[in-house]
């Protein structure tokens, strides 16, 4: 078993089950924004393999579970805007790629190791019916109206908090999983899946081109 908890996310579970529903149609773009509030140490940047193997392996996994078919191309393209250290390590922390299927469906990925608000983790996917979302989760959901405007809490800071629920139902998961002898999901093969699409969106950074995969 895999540990790519964001499936387990309750909102993001409920999104996929509406979506698997019919509830707005033919998928048509999926757009998944994926931001931390700040960028890792250099140090660790050396070791991580690259931004699209370390972080965005999550939203490559999220991309697959959400569009039900497999990415036919990728197009990927990166900056260092955050820190220099990150460049000089051969690295970026700014980044978008585009995935697309072979029915056509276009999944866009958002990605920076910067949001100075909080841990941003959005998706809105709009189809042939209508859109589906979910936003970001603040401290608590109290807002407050005055004649100075709207405001409401701040933007949970760290993804272990955004993800608290999914984490406790992984876990919850994968004992039941242990208990009961059966096959974990995600499991090893979307792992591989997930990281072909990484080493695919680092080809196609320094090629600046599109790269076909076949998974």
């Amino acid at each position: 078993m895999l540990a790519f908890q964001r499936r387990f996310d309750p909102h993001l579970g409920t999104l996929e089950r509406r979506l698997r529903e019919g509830a707005i149609g033919q998928i048509e773009i999926i757009t998944i924004t994926s931001r931390d509030p700040s960028p890792p140490p250099v140090s660790y940047v050396r070791r991580s393999g690259g931004l699209y193997r370390d972080s965005m392996i999550h939203d490559f996994d999220e991309a697959r579970f959400l569009l039900g078919e497999e990415p036919t191309e990728v197009f990927a393209v990166g900056s260092c805007m955050v820190d220099p250290g990150i460049g000089e390590a051969g690295d970026v922390d700014t980044a978008a790629v585009i995935l697309k299927t072979s029915s056509g469906a276009i999944c866009q990925i958002s990605l920076s190791r910067r949001a100075t608000y909080g841990h941003d983790q959005r998706v809105e996917i709009l189809g042939s019916k209508g859109l589906l979302r979910t936003g970001n989760l603040h401290v608590n959901e109290v807002e407050i109206a005055t004649d100075a405007g709207f405001v409401r809490t701040p933007v949970l800071n760290f993804f272990l908090e955004r993800y608290a629920a999914a984490y406790k139902l992984e876990l919850e998961a994968f004992l039941h999983h242990l208990t009961n002898g059966t096959k974990p999901n995600p499991g090893g093969a979307d792992g591989v899946k997930a990281l072909r699409l990484a080493d695919a969106a680092h080809r196609s950074r320094e090629s600046g081109l599109p790269v076909r995969v076949e998974l």
